[in-house]
């Protein structure tokens, strides 16, 4: 088989892939929504392991302080202030150019979480919320797939292969997300690289497993590790009967019951305000209307400008991430003052 003696060769060596498994990998689609630190560690080590097909999704854009731990992203990216899910397709490609890449820039929401496990064998979480980690859960338990969760902050990484009906959902762990400000993020308690790579490494081998048709060798524990002292855990939580999700089967993200229209993000002081399903910006047009207001930067992507002395990012499917405030009513003002919306 050409997968042994080439470029896959010591991977398929492993005798829970070999040449069958090999092939499996190559026909399959994996799917990451959240093209950050996690996703660009896992992304890349799927598309050198040989995934055939890889969906990425991802809001946001290249900023300089994402260039200390997402390790896909170039100072070129940046300044041509390119999303992350088209600056990651174009190194993917670079590393591997028979892959098959699918760009989303846009916000995860309920119709394209469904759609990605519907056209995905795995989905690997690479947020940097918990809502939009409560719509994945709610979509996968729907459609009975496995997503790999994950998150690094500070030193700390913690990751666990969610299969539903084997193990636990994460509402069986979390029932509610964590009130706001309760939980240490990367702006508060800030994050190491290394530590957010590993986490995307090992749910880069959750998935392997699970493409390559051995989800039973998926691991069942909730691991977390601190880089600082060096320390492990694995803990191996039981699954919830009176789960609301995988127990009762209440969808309460998926129906949007459990969704705000702003999120707070990691690593900046701002407010996402997202904008009705649908939604898509004449960018042309609004560069010429808001240049009334001052300076104002397109590309084809995306407006940048200032309201009010709070920097503002526009995209084109009506998102508006409003920086130098941590207050979504604010932020929803300025959207409304400035886009009548």
């Amino acid at each position: 088989m050409r997968a042994v003696n080439g470029r896959y060769s010591r991977q398929a060596l492993l005798p829970w892939i070999g040449e069958v498994g090999q092939e499996r990998i190559q026909k399959a689609t994996a799917a990451v929504v959240g093209v950050g630190a996690l996703g660009c560690a896992s992304s890349a080590l799927l598309a050198r392991a040989g995934v055939g097909r890889l969906i990425l999704v991802d809001r946001d854009h290249v900023e300089e302080s994402n260039l200390q731990r997402q390790a896909l992203f170039t100072e070129a990216h940046w300044r041509a202030r390119l999303p992350k899910a088209v600056a990651a397709e174009q190194a993917l490609r670079e590393i591997r150019p028979d892959l098959e890449v699918e760009a989303l820039a846009e916000d995860l929401g309920p119709e394209r979480a469904r759609d990605l496990f519907q056209r995905a064998a795995v989905v690997l979480d690479g947020t940097d919320n918990f809502e939009t980690r409560y719509l994945l859960n709610d979509a996968a338990v729907e459609a009975g797939r496995p997503w790999i969760y994950g998150g690094a902050v500070s030193t700390f990484g913690t990751l666990l292969a969610i299969r539903p009906g084997l193990t636990p959902c994460l509402r069986c762990l979390f029932p509610a997300p964590p009130a706001p400000g309760s939980a240490p993020t990367c702006d508060t308690a800030g994050v190491l690289g290394p530590a957010a790579a590993a986490v995307g490494a090992l749910q880069a081998g959750e998935a392997l497993k699970v493409l390559a048709g051995r989800e039973d060798l998926c691991a069942p524990a909730l691991r977390g590790f601190d880089l600082l002292d060096g320390s492990f855990s694995s803990v191996r939580p039981p699954r919830e009967p009176a789960c609301p999700c995988c127990g009762a089967r209440a969808f309460d993200f998926l129906e949007e019951r459990g969704t705000s229209r702003t999120h707070r993000l990691c690593g900046r002081d701002g407010v996402m305000v997202l904008a009705p399903p649908g939604t898509r910006l004449d960018l042309p047009s609004l560069e010429a209307r808001l240049r009334a207001f001052g300076p104002v930067f397109r590309n084809p992507y995306l407006i940048q400008t200032e309201w009010e002395g709070h920097p503002v990012t526009l995209y084109a499917d009506g998102r508006a991430l409003v920086q130098k405030t941590p207050d979504p009513a604010r932020a929803r003002a300025l959207y409304a003052r400035y886009l009548g919306m």
